[in-house]
C-alpha cells in the first residue's frame, strides 16, 4: 500500500498570548517515564456529507487542533531538563498523505505491519532526544475511496490514556463546532501533589524503567476474544477469594498464564514471571484527582509467580492480580506525594528489585483501555469503523512484552494487542488453550467466533 506525503506543517495554539504563560511543570511520575510514543489510528469511511471531504477534513482538523492546543497548551511545547515544558510556540506536527487503495480493502484483512505507515512517528520506541520530541503528532491519511485514517502519536512523557482521551474529546468537539463540550483539563493537579525533583535524582529509577521496557527482537500481533470466550474464561477464573472476576483481571491472568507457560517451555532456569499492570490512580488517592487531570496519573501493580510452578491455575493468578490491584491505594500513594515522594518511590522500587529484579525475571506489561471507548471519537463525520494501534514497534529497540486491551466497538468483543519476544509469541500461538479462546487478527467486518 503506497502512502505518499503531500504536506507537513506545525500547528500552533490559536491564542496569541500562549507564549506569555509560565513553564508547565512535569510531575514526579512524568519524570520517571522515558520519552516514547503511544499510537492510535482511527479509520473513518467516506462520508456523503459534502462538508467533510478530502481537503475540507484537513482544514477543519487543523483549525480545531489550533483551538484545542490553546487549552491543552503543554501539548504544543517541548520538554526541558526532564522538569518543565515550555516553548509552546513550537507546535504539533501535522502531516497529510494520500493512500493508493481502498480503506475497506485494508480493513477486510488488516495487515498490522502496514499500520505504521499511517502514523507520524515510530510507535513504542525509545526517543533519544526528549527535548526535541513533540508531545503530540498527527497524520491525516486520505484513501482513494475518500476514507480517512487519522493517525496520532502521544508522548508518554506527559500523556497517559485518560489524558489522551480528554484531548481527543475536546478536539473532536471543537471540530464539530460544539465548543461548549470542550473539556477543561486539570493542568496543575499532578505536579502539585507529585512535585518534580532535581533531574539528576530521577536518573536511576528512570534507568530501571528504560532497562525493562525497551528490548530488541519483538513482534506485534492482534487477537480478539468474543463475548462467549470472555464469559467462559470468567467462569473458569472464579474462586472463593474472587467470585466476580472482571474482564481485565481475567484476561490479564489468562494471557500472563499463557506467556508464563511459553517462557517455561523455552527456559528451564528457575526465575520469576512478573505481571506489571498500569492502574489509573485518579480515584485511588484522598482526595481524588479530577477525571481530566493531565499527566501520568497511574502506577503499576506488581504480581509475581515462579516459572517452575506448574500447578498454578487461572483462578490463582486472578486472585494474585486482584490483590495487586487492591494494593494500589491511598496508603501506598501518599508515600509518593510531596517533597519526599522520590524517597517513597525509590524505597518501593528497591524492595521490588531486591525481591524479584535480581533474579532475572520475565516481565509482562499490561494496560487495559476497556474503560475508555475510543470508538466514540466523532469529529463530525461519524464514529470510526475501527481503531488500530501499532505495527512494528520501535527499532532497533521498542516496548517488550507489552499487552493492551481495548474494545472493538462490536458485540462486547475485546481486542488484545500483544508485543512479545518473537520466541515467546511463537510458543503462545502454539498453546491449544490460548487458541481455544482467541481469534488471531480477524477481519474488521466479518463476524467471527473463537476457534
Amino acid at each position: 500500500m503506497d502512502v505518499s506525503i503531500i504536506s507537513r506543517e506545525l500547528i500552533k495554539p490559536s491564542s496569541p498570548s500562549i507564549h506569555h504563560l509560565s513553564p508547565f511543570k512535569l510531575s514526579l511520575l512524568d519524570q520517571l517515564l522515558p520519552t516514547t510514543y503511544v499510537p492510535m489510528v482511527f479509520f473513518y469511511p467516506a462520508n456523503n456529507n459534502q462538508d467533510f471531504k478530502g481537503l475540507q477534513i484537513s482544514i477543519q482538523l487543523k483549525r480545531s487542533l489550533s483551538q484545542t492546543l490553546s487549552t491543552f497548551y503543554p501539548f504544543s511545547g517541548r520538554v526541558r531538563n526532564n522538569s518543565i515544558i515550555d516553548n509552546y510556540e513550537k507546535g504539533a506536527p501535522f502531516v497529510e498523505t494520500r493512500v493508493k487503495g481502498s480503506l475497506f480493502d485494508f480493513l477486510v484483512q488488516p495487515q498490522l505491519n502496514l499500520l505504521n505507515k499511517f502514523l507520524p512517528c515510530q510507535p513504542f520506541g525509545y526517543q533519544s532526544d526528549p527535548e526535541a520530541t513533540p508531545q503530540v503528532a498527527i497524520q491525516v491519511n486520505t484513501f482513494d475511496c475518500g476514507g480517512t485514517a487519522l493517525g496520532l502519536c502521544f508522548s508518554h512523557k506527559i500523556i497517559d490514556l485518560a489524558t489522551a482521551i480528554a484531548f481527543l474529546d475536546s478536539w473532536a468537539a471543537n471540530t464539530r463546532g460544539h465548543h461548549h463540550e470542550q473539556i477543561n483539563p486539570g493542568l496543575f493537579e499532578a505536579s502539585s501533589r507529585f512535585p518534580p525533583q532535581n533531574e539528576l535524582l530521577v536518573q536511576f529509577p528512570l534507568w530501571v524503567t528504560e532497562n525493562y521496557l525497551f528490548k530488541e527482537g519483538n513482534v506485534t500481533k492482534r487477537f480478539v476474544f468474543d463475548v462467549d470466550a470472555i464469559a467462559a474464561l470468567r467462569a473458569r477464573a472464579k474462586s472463593k477469594s474472587v467470585s466476580n472476576p472482571s474482564r481485565t483481571e481475567t484476561l490479564t491472568a489468562f494471557i500472563w498464564k499463557s506467556c508464563t507457560e511459553a517462557c517455561r517451555s523455552l527456559c528451564a532456569l528457575p526465575r520469576p514471571s512478573v505481571s506489571l499492570h498500569a492502574v489509573n490512580i485518579r480515584q485511588r488517592t484522598k482526595p481524588s484527582f479530577s477525571r481530566y487531570s493531565i499527566g501520568n496519573l497511574w502506577w503499576r501493580s506488581v504480581t509475581a509467580c515462579e516459572l517452575a510452578d506448574t500447578g498454578i491455575e487461572l483462578n490463582d493468578l486472578v486472585s494474585l492480580t486482584r490483590e495487586s490491584f487492591t494494593n494500589i491505594n491511598d496508603d501506598l500513594l501518599k508515600d509518593f506525594q510531596g517533597e519526599n515522594g522520590l524517597q517513597g518511590i525509590s524505597a518501593s522500587l528497591l524492595k521490588q528489585l531486591v525481591g524479584i529484579g535480581l533474579r532475572n525475571p520475565e516481565i509482562f506489561l499490561f494496560s487495559s483501555w476497556l474503560n475508555f471507548d475510543l470508538n466514540d471519537v466523532d469529529f463530525g463525520w461519524g464514529k470510526p469503523i475501527w481503531v488500530g494501534l501499532t505495527g512494528e514497534v520501535g527499532r532497533p529497540s521498542g516496548w517488550a512484552n507489552a499487552i493492551f486491551f481495548k474494545q472493538t466497538g462490536r458485540n462486547d468483543e475485546i481486542e488484545v494487542w500483544m508485543t512479545l519476544n518473537e520466541k515467546i509469541m511463537s510458543a503462545v500461538e502454539r498453546n491449544p488453550e490460548f487458541l481455544e479462546f482467541s481469534t488471531p487478527n480477524p477481519s474488521i467486518f466479518m463476524p467471527h467466533a473463537s476457534s
